[in-house]
């Protein structure tokens, strides 16, 4: 208790009432795979036009289905995605070197991410726009250029005298900084500017220990003082499941994404691609599953490997209520082929999921929901939207062993659906995805809401404080209709108290509260009883 120790007016706080617990997010996606450029360590994208400024634009389905799932997840309602590119183990990064007034310093303008992408690059160093009360320029003004394809020859597209030059190249991105200092403790530091803002490069001097000094102006110049290189090494399930040995901000891939709380689905649409041996595609999607049972709070979207046209010889790749398959492959617009591409159907899942965990709740199946960014018209016999479309009598066979399928339903003007919302598990209590989800929602949010608990005297007090605090958060969960049951008794139970532990317990340091909910299910099957009615006369 507080100390009085001298006569006085003493104003204290006093906490009164529960300490509220907040739900987490569920609808946050983490997603592993090779894009156009960008870095590798993960970063968080929250729609399509900040992906292609970091990650560039849809690269070919043969190379990566990634910028095609990222795009299909935002177009069906995703919002939160860290995106964890990953590239060949040999791949190396383009970089150039600016020399200064000092001659004893440089600064070193370096591709953000490996790859040949950075040879691409071009940089132009001039005069700043600010200059003082007689005129000479205050700094120095950087400007860069990134071309998708390479200008030859090249042409300065900032010029107004080129404009009407046959080999003029539109670039694809400009950044440009003004009023920059080569000062440190100037507001305008040019690697404070440029390596806070910048998409494309990242800046540092030569000789850190050497005092800094200003690059010589020089006009645009290609970022291949060092060549960029995609690599020529395979690229295999090590690359996607990056090195968690790794201190957490230098970690990618899969590894990256584990260290990101916030991340409630994962994927990873290169897991089914052929560029990929069967052996690495297994290691990958076990790779996934296990961060998800691992961490238990996170939800893996998977889908059935390409070509798959034998229903009857497809199966659930493993038992896990962690993971929901997908079947079969979609078919999008690729812009630069000007043609079409089929490509799994995980991303536009995910999109799905978080769609209905906004509009719905997390208790909502994420199921008879309509595919978006996707062909809805047949091209030809043998191009159609869906890789595959099946009949009732296919559905049969998938959906008992958990392969949630894709069908078409454009016929009954209700266009192409998600129409399964199955788990892996082969245990009926896991079976359904949004019960999986419910109970990571619920797990999740009284974990992060509850920390407070520790350390707190493990007494009647503390006991009825979790109780009330837990017991109104599942209050606001059955009331939302996640729960089930026409009264809370009958939808959950908070027990914490000598009904929990022991002695023993108590001794030992341990506060254990036992919780129970009823969670809804999906009404997967619905059936209507129609029979006849018999009409009876009354004679009067």
């Amino acid at each position: 208790m507080p100390e009085y120790l001298s006569p006085g007016v003493y104003v204290e706080e006093v906490q009164s009432g529960p300490r509220p617990i907040e739900g987490v997010g569920t609808s946050t996606a983490g997603i592993v795979g090779p894009t156009e450029r960008g870095p590798t360590t993960p970063r968080l994208v929250t729609n399509w036009g900040q992906f292609k400024r970091w990650y560039g634009d849809v690269v070919p389905a043969a190379t990566s289905f990634t910028p095609f799932a990222v795009r299909g997840f935002f177009e069906n309602g995703g919002v939160r995605l860290f995106v964890a590119r990953i590239t060949r183990s040999d791949a190396t990064a383009a970089s150039l070197t600016a020399p200064t007034t000092s001659g004893a310093q440089n600064l070193v303008i370096t591709a953000n991410g490996p790859g040949a992408w950075g040879d691409r690059l071009f940089v132009r160093i001039d005069d700043s726009t600010k200059t003082d009360n007689v005129g000479n320029p205050i700094g120095f003004r950087l400007t860069v250029l990134y071309f998708r394809t390479a200008p030859n020859p090249f042409v300065d597209p900032l010029d107004p005298a080129n404009i009407g030059n046959a080999n003029r190249v539109e670039p694809d991105a400009v950044e440009d900084y003004d009023d920059l200092s080569f000062d440190p403790l100037d507001g305008s530091y040019v690697l404070t500017r440029v390596n806070g803002s910048s998409t494309l490069i990242h800046a540092q001097w030569s000789a850190p220990a050497v005092a800094p000094a200003r690059p010589n102006n020089a006009g645009f110049t290609q970022v291949n003082s060092a060549v960029g290189s995609d690599g020529v090494a395979p690229l295999t399930a090590t690359e996607y499941e990056g090195n968690p040995a790794l201190a957490p901000d230098l970690r990618t891939g899969l590894a990256g994404l584990e260290a990101i709380d916030e991340i409630a689905l994962l994927l990873a649409p290169d897991h089914v691609h052929p560029a990929l041996s069967g052996a690495n595609q297994t290691q990958l999607m076990n790779t996934m599953v296990t961060q998800c049972e691992r961490l238990a709070d996170r939800f893996a979207i998977l889908s059935v490997e390409g070509g798959q046209g034998l229903v009857q010889n497809i199966f659930p790749p493993r038992d896990t209520s962690y993971a929901a398959t997908y079947y079969p492959w979609v078919r999008v617009f690729d812009p630069y082929t000007r043609d079409t591409e089929l490509v799994p159907p995980a991303g536009h899942v995910a999109g799905i999921y978080a769609r209905s965990d906004r509009e719905r709740g997390v208790h909502k199946a994420p199921a008879n929901e309509v595919v978006r960014d996707i062909i809805t018209r047949d091209i030809n016999a043998t191009r159609k939207p869906l890789e595959y479309t099946l009949a009732r009598g296919d559905h049969d066979i998938l959906n008992p062993r958990g392969i949630n399928v894709i069908r078409d339903f454009r016929a009954d003007r209700r266009g192409i659906r998600v129409w399964g919302a199955r788990t892996l598990s082969s245990d009926p209590l896991w079976r359904y995805v949004s019960v999986r989800r419910l109970f990571n929602y619920v797990k999740e949010s009284v974990d992060e809401g509850t920390q407070w608990v520790v350390f707190e005297p493990n007494d009647e007090n503390t006991w009825a404080r979790v109780r009330q605090a837990v017991g109104d958060f599942l209050r606001l969960v059955w009331r939302s209709g996640a729960l089930f049951g026409a009264t809370e008794e009958q939808a959950f139970f908070v027990r914490c108290g000598a009904d929990t532990m022991t002695p023993a317990d108590i001794d030992a340091g341990r506060l254990i509260c036992e919780v129970g909910i009823a969670p809804v299910k999906p009404a997967e099957f619905v059936i209507f009883r129609f029979q006849q009615k018999t009409v009876e006369l009354v004679t009067t």
